[in-house]
């Protein structure tokens, strides 16, 4: 069962895809979300999201700054106020 992860910036939509897991920089720590996830809501670190597209696959990683982290029914929303590339 996959999970629904978006990414956005206050600009745009940068990814809506769905994926295996994604590995969050929280302020308190890093925290992994698959679906299924209880509904969670968090402030981002400045560092790199892990997307793993597969169970076993490598992580791609995307250095994001600031923002806010949220799971609900949806899926991952991650709202970053600057993604690098």
């Amino acid at each position: 069962m996959p999970l629904h992860f978006e990414l956005v910036t206050p600009a745009k939509l940068v990814r809506s895809e769905d994926v295996h897991m994604v590995v969050v920089p929280g302020t308190e720590g890093e925290f992994g979300v698959l679906a299924g996830h209880a509904p969670f809501m968090s402030t981002i670190a400045d560092g790199a999201l892990k997307v793993y597209r597969t169970e076993n696959g490598a992580p791609e990683e995307i250095r994001i700054t600031g923002g806010f982290a949220e799971v609900g029914d949806a899926g991952l929303t991650v709202l970053a106020e600057h993604v690098e590339g």
